[in-house]
């Protein structure tokens, strides 16, 4: 005896199983067990847009598994990039942090990273023994001159 489980079409991709009636949670599921896949999810490229060295110049596509790992190490060459700045010209890092965005893809509703942003902020020593003395006097002649008062009205 043959039984009939499931009545609806072989479907290959999200599109494909959309037209033929698989609800969104059914499409997420078959997407997440690899039963189908996602055209966006498969076409989708990063690309940096900083003038820096680093990786992912020209647009590169990376798998929804793997993006996390390899988005991080990417603003990781930036953070090292600050580093290696720094100790050229003779400056210290005062802060370097990353960020990781996420989004939602439009097709199968997968989460994926869709990419990251590095802040650095890097303070540079004065070796001109002369501008530092001017700092020293200018912030001698400048300080207390802002005053800042409220007058509270009876």
């Amino acid at each position: 005896m043959i039984m009939i489980l499931n009545d609806r079409p072989n479907v290959q991709t999200v599109i494909q199983a959309q037209n033929a009636g698989y609800s969104h949670g059914e499409v997420s599921q078959m997407v997440r067990s690899g039963q189908i896949t996602c055209e966006t999810c498969e076409n989708r490229t990063y690309q940096d847009g900083s003038d820096e060295m680093v990786s992912f110049k020209s647009p590169t596509h990376i798998s929804p598994e793997s993006a996390a790992s390899a988005v991080m190490a990417h603003e990781q060459e930036h953070v090292s990039n600050a580093y290696s700045k720094a100790n050229r010209d003779n400056a210290e890092v005062i802060q370097a942090s990353v960020r990781i965005q996420t989004s939602v893809c439009p097709e199968c509703g997968r989460t994926y990273v869709s990419g990251g942003e590095t802040t650095t902020q890097i303070k540079y020593q004065e070796d001109n023994p002369y501008a530092q003395n001017f700092k020293k006097a200018d912030a001698a002649n400048t300080t207390g001159q802002n005053l800042d008062l409220s007058i509270d009205a009876f």
